[in-house]
């Protein structure tokens, strides 16, 4: 396989990810119940639980689960994840996150299309980028009991920059892994689909918290 030949359609399953997960967070949104159900008392956490056992079950299985369970457990992913989406539509104005999502789409496929044709090594920095996401988790935590503002801005600009990183970073490391890895491509095709699903999913929640328009 080219090392190219896996990428549209590691940005087709991505893009399928990401319009599944914003047409379930806008439907729900619209509905007072749902969002009572999903994000009152245990159901959030349910459900944050839930795209944490997704997620990590796709990663650790992905070289051994079949074409068909791994693309409906993607797609079963970036529903659930759309259920937690659906605060983004309350908070903000639909004009403003159609606009942070085309935004980041642009930074996205900048730094996409970098990793790609970029005759650097980029594995090197894998490491440093996961050192930096472990610390930004770590203060994230630590900011849930001191609720800085300031360190709330510093720790969103850090974030954005970690997630464009991992935009070039991960592309490259499909790209390899299609020369190198034993995974058939659909797999390869929805594991890469999943990484990069979430390097957009981070940069955009972070611009939302920048250039967001709050509803009235």
């Amino acid at each position: 396989m080219e090392r190219e030949a896996i990428l549209p359609k590691v940005f087709s399953w991505m893009f399928i990810g990401l319009i599944v997960t914003f047409l379930t967070g806008y439907v729900v949104s619209l509905n007072p119940n749902m969002l009572i159900n999903v994000l009152g008392g245990s159901g959030l956490w349910i459900i944050l639980i839930a795209e944490l056992v997704l997620v990590l079950f796709l990663s650790a299985r992905i070289h051994k689960m079949s074409p068909t369970t791994a693309k409906i457990s993607f797609i079963l992913y970036a529903f659930v994840s759309g259920l937690t989406f659906s605060s983004i539509f309350v908070v903000y104005e639909l004009g403003s996150i159609m606009y942070v999502f085309l935004i980041t789409a642009a930074i996205f496929g900048i730094f996409a299309f970098l990793g790609a044709k970029t005759n650097m090594d980029l594995s090197k920095f894998g490491t440093y980028l996961m050192m930096a996401l472990i610390a930004i988790i770590i203060c994230f935590i630590i900011n849930m009991f001191t609720a800085s503002t300031t360190f709330d801005l510093v720790l969103s600009i850090i974030t954005i920059l970690v997630f464009i990183g991992f935009t070039a970073y991960d592309v490259q490391k499909v790209m390899r892994l299609s020369e190198v890895s034993s995974i058939n491509e659909e797999n390869l095709a929805i594991y890469g689909a999943l990484e990069l699903y979430l390097d957009f999913i981070n940069i955009f929640l972070e611009l939302l918290k920048f250039l967001g328009k709050n509803n009235d």
